[in-house]
């Protein structure tokens, strides 16, 4: 079951109010949707998107007590303009963004994001994507791939990562997630491998986010979420690596130097050492929260 990260912090911080008008923009399984709505119903409305169908599929049945109150919507958070105008919203009072990965997409094999469940590499958040992990993986070249694990990534390792991953799938296509980790455990080498973390994590990530286009989303979404608040709204980001976190903290601030926003949290949360304990993905998370002026 997917635990929501900084449930707590995340809803208190959004100011939450009866009758208020809530974008949950990633809803995943609904964990912090179902908080918000006990904080704003009766009379209140939440907008949930998520670009996987699935998501809002479990999300739904978890949130079936408050059936009436919500409208979700299947797509990416960048287009989250179009699918507000498009439900009759005029103005936001608070917004969330969550951009970690579900328990349940890591676990699920047909989805191809995990390095423990072997499936085909995939790795869409939405299956409506053409470009996939395969293709990635398989048809890109040594500087292409590079480019993609040394910067989304930032693993160290990225050039030679690239080569054992061309040089491999000359004599065969790489197809599943399996086969990729086990390139990049040759790739990094024994003592490498030893680390708590497991070194086809920075890998997988970087394709991912390539695959999903996921800061450029991020970057675009959240502009577009600003845009729709209402002066004295609040929007909060619960971010998982640097990238997303720095594209965060430079919108915040550019955006606090123009007089749109004010900066609640000079530094960022993060997640109280239980908390850590009982669910250790949420370990690298990061909480952000402006507020419109």
């Amino acid at each position: 079951m997917h635990q929501p990260v900084m449930l707590d912090e995340a809803v208190s911080s959004l100011n939450l109010k009866i009758g208020d008008i809530v974008l949950d923009a990633t809803v995943g399984g609904g964990g912090h949707a179902a908080r918000i709505l006990k904080k704003i119903l009766p009379g209140g409305r939440l907008i949930g998107i998520d670009a996987d169908k699935s998501a809002l599929e479990i999300a739904e049945d978890n949130l079936k007590d408050f059936k009436g109150s919500f409208t979700f919507i299947n797509d990416n958070f960048k287009n989250l303009d179009m699918a507000l105008s498009g439900h009759g919203v005029k103005h936001l009072d608070a917004a969330l963004f969550d951009i970690g990965i579900s328990s349940y997409q890591l676990e699920d094999p047909a989805k191809g994001f995990g390095i423990r469940q072997n499936g085909r590499l995939d790795m869409r958040m939405d299956a409506r994507l053409a470009v996939t992990a395969y293709d990635i993986v398989n048809r890109y070249k040594v500087k292409e791939l590079s480019e993609i694990i040394g910067r989304f990534g930032e693993e160290r390792f990225h050039d030679r990562i690239a080569r054992y991953i061309v040089e491999a799938r000359s004599k065969r296509p790489i197809e599943t997630t399996y086969d990729l980790a086990c390139l990049i455990h040759k790739a990094v080498g024994f003592r490498y491998c030893k680390s708590r973390i497991d070194p086809a994590t920075r890998t997988f990530q970087a394709i991912r986010i390539a695959v999903n286009d996921e800061l450029g989303a991020l970057e675009e979404g959240l502009k577009k979420a600003i845009s729709w608040l209402g002066i004295g709204a609040r929007i909060g980001v619960i971010s998982f690596h640097s990238l997303e976190d720095r594209i965060v903290k430079n919108l915040f601030k550019g955006y606090s130097v123009l007089g749109v926003l004010k900066v609640i949290t000079k530094k960022p949360l993060t997640p109280a050492r239980e908390e850590v304990r009982r669910n250790p993905r949420s370990g690298s998370a990061k909480f952000r929260v402006a507020e419109r002026v």
